[in-house]
């Protein structure tokens, strides 16, 4: 084992490219080469490349997106959420504070069927976010696998409040999943959290993700601030 948690393979595709990374050779904003090509380049498969790639990605060294994707944007800046809404509005210099609302460990066969999971065991974590000084813009809710690392939760609470955080610490990894962005108007127990008259239309987004080995990450929904938050949705890919 490596320094990196996996096999002498894996450590070298990340050390080869964080030396390129390191020396200028694949500058900000450059496009990597793909997994299959980095895959006969390092002589590794596919899922070490992406298991590597997925390392990369969580030391917020690379950022992994299709040639066509849909990112929201706040107050006009493309907002990275994969990485989940708090490092995303950190990153982009938005000062917030979150309160969580609701913490607790939940049954839900239901959605395990519905999604294919091999757990009907979760945890549920709400939170209102805020502009620091402002008014609340968002409400999240997510559902996380209750793995032995996440089900104290409701007893310990989130780490510096972040889920995100939290699910690092367990190895779950975001690596791909997909996403559905709509409006819906706010019920009155929503409408009473973000402190809006109940009716008031909010950005609605749901993300469901998986890590590189396929395992459950999260499920989360979002209601946002349409005065704050706008989707941009790209398309192709430049040359």
């Amino acid at each position: 084992m490596t320094e990196y948690g996996g096999t002498s393979q894996h450590r070298r595709v990340i050390d080869g490219l964080v030396r390129r990374i390191s020396t200028g050779e694949l500058g900000p904003g450059t496009r990597l080469p793909g997994e299959n090509r980095l895959a006969e380049e390092f002589s590794v498969s596919r899922g070490t490349v992406r298991r590597a790639l997925a390392e990369l990605q969580r030391q917020r060294r690379i950022e992994t997106r299709t040639g066509i994707g849909s990112f929201v944007a706040f107050d006009g800046a493309d907002l990275d959420f994969s990485m989940g809404w708090t490092a995303a509005l950190t990153q982009a210099g938005v000062p917030t504070e979150t309160e969580v609302v609701l913490l607790e460990r939940r049954d839900d066969p239901g959605f395990a069927r519905e999604h294919g999971l091999g757990t009907a065991a979760f945890v549920a974590v709400d939170r209102v976010r805020r502009i620091i000084g402002g008014p609340a813009v968002s409400l999240e809710r997510s559902l996380v696998p209750a793995t032995p690392d996440l089900a104290d939760l409701p007893e310990t609470g989130l780490a510096g409040g972040s889920l995100g955080t939290e699910l690092e610490r367990a190895g779950l990894v975001p690596h791909h999943g997909e996403s559905w962005a709509g409006a819906r108007p706010l019920p009155a127990g929503d409408a009473e959290l973000l402190g809006r008259p109940p009716g008031t239309v909010f950005l609605h987004t749901a993300r469901l993700s998986f890590a590189a080995d396929g395992a459950f990450v999260e499920h989360v929904t979002s209601l946002l601030d349409p005065d704050r938050f706008r989707l941009h949705h790209t398309f192709g890919a430049a040359r």
